[in-house]
């Protein structure tokens, strides 16, 4: 069955063009010239919610007769439920960020820019409706590769080349571990500063009293132990990039500063009354809620609005289980060749296990267990078995109880099972439901050693 896609453009012309080039393409092609026929097409297509009639990718102008893309984005989104929404993508004649930002933030899959690119546009619908394969690995010449080819990474991906070439300030967010730093090299590689220094500072690791110094340099006593004048970050990373990751941790005296250089480029070091010009593009990073932090006081409001002028979001590990077999076998060959061990292999089911965990720590968690599999596998297959034991799970022939607790026991039911049983340890944690060494552990917490036999 071919997919079926909804144009919506008020210009006729063009209208007709797409609907014309895509349906060379064996798409079937609705073609709609306002919010309200856009409405009237998704509501007779129920909504998307059947595979007969669904729509199953949207493009849209921006800017339409009685509204505009971000509207026919909202009402796609509103209307899919329980099904995953279509992906919208918007057509902008303007060449903003600004515009794609917004798109973005509401959930746009991407956008493109008039006149529209046929190839690209081509490209991009067969990649969204799932008739190409997604590349696995993301990989700019110079920096680290992103493994992955879950829509959600996808997403970020695309948005990543997009704003590269660009000279735009990018807010990376996400859960520790989610590869922001990756993103921030990559950036750089696509940009047109790739042949300067790129230079990154993790804000929440420096003494709050040397964060200022740091970023901005100081000169010479200008403070204890100032005995020559030092360049910060900004002078160091002059004609690149300056990621400064973990932007949240920024005291609010500093927050002033930095937001100063975004507005003019201009700074002093600390102790100087030069005034110095940064050249900077600058790539912020955070794991926190900049917008709760505004709220609470934490956070400038202005600074945040420089940071976020395009911001990209990284989807935690767990939320892209899919690709987690690609992120294990693409760590397992980079940690073997740099601890220089022989390659190991992770059997099927040792993968499905993996896929299974939630990983708080996401990839740099991940990354941690597998190299302590690189280390004890020898180059040899890694089971699941060997997998369950570097995660901290029973091995076999390690039994739970059958019917565990649903909490703990308290010190009132240790004493009763100890008593009970005449202070017979194994006996008190089979009528506990707990393990022997968690019982050992919850006598100790509860000062409850020699109890009934030698105390009561």
């Amino acid at each position: 069955m071919a997919r079926r896609l909804l144009v919506v453009e008020d210009r006729e012309s063009l209208r007709r063009m797409l609907v014309r080039a895509l349906g060379g393409e064996g798409y079937a092609v609705a073609a709609a010239g306002s919010v309200a026929e856009a409405r009237t097409i998704l509501a007779a297509a129920g909504g998307g919610d059947e595979r007969e009639g669904r729509i199953d990718l949207v493009l849209s102008d921006l800017m339409l007769p009685d509204g505009s893309g971000l509207d026919v984005l909202a009402l796609v989104r509103a209307r899919a439920a329980p099904q995953p929404p279509p992906p919208v993508v918007v057509l902008t004649g303007f060449g903003s960020v600004a515009a794609a930002v917004a798109a973005m933030k509401l959930g746009a899959a991407d956008f493109l820019e008039k006149p529209v690119d046929i190839d690209r546009l081509f490209r991009l619908v067969a990649t969204l409706v799932g008739e190409e394969s997604v590349a696995t690995l993301f990989a700019p010449p110079g920096a680290s590769p992103i493994v992955g080819a879950h829509p959600r990474l996808g997403a970020a991906i695309r948005a990543l080349e997009r704003v590269a070439p660009t000279e735009s300030t990018v807010l990376l967010t996400g859960e520790s571990g989610t590869g922001k730093e990756l993103f921030a090299h990559a950036l750089h590689a696509l940009s047109p500063r790739r042949a300067g220094p790129f230079v990154a500072v993790n804000c929440a690791a420096i003494p709050e009293t040397l964060v200022e110094a740091e970023l901005f340099g100081h000169e010479k006593g200008a403070f204890t132990g100032a005995d020559r004048r030092r360049p910060g970050r900004f002078e160091m990373a002059s004609r690149g990039t300056l990621l400064l990751d973990e932007v949240g941790e920024l005291p609010l005296g500093v927050q002033a500063k930095v937001l100063r250089v975004l507005d003019d480029g201009r700074f002093e070091r600390v102790g100087g009354s030069t005034t110095l010009t940064a050249d900077v593009r600058l790539v912020a990073a955070t794991n926190r809620d900049l917008g709760r932090m505004v709220a609470e006081g934490t956070f400038r409001a202005d600074l945040l609005y420089r940071l976020e002028i395009f911001p990209i979001e990284l989807p935690p590990l767990r939320e892209r289980a899919s690709d987690i077999p690609l992120v294990a076998r693409h760590l397992a060959a980079e940690i073997s060749a740099r601890l220089k061990l022989a390659p190991f292999e992770l059997a099927p089911d040792a993968l499905a296990l993996l896929a299974a965990e939630p990983w708080p720590g996401n990839v740099r968690q991940l990354a941690n267990v597998l190299e302590r599999a690189a280390i004890l596998a020898a180059g040899e297959r890694v089971s699941a078995e060997q997998v369950a034991r570097l995660l901290g799970r029973k091995a076999a022939g390690e039994t739970e109880p059958a019917h565990p607790p649903a909490a703990e026991p308290g010190h009132e039911r240790l004493r009763q099972a100890l008593r009970e049983s005449g202070g017979d340890k194994k006996a008190a944690a089979t009528a506990l439901g707990i393990s022997y060494r968690t019982l050992l552990r919850r006598i100790e917490e509860h000062d409850l050693k020699g109890y009934p036999r030698y105390r009561d």
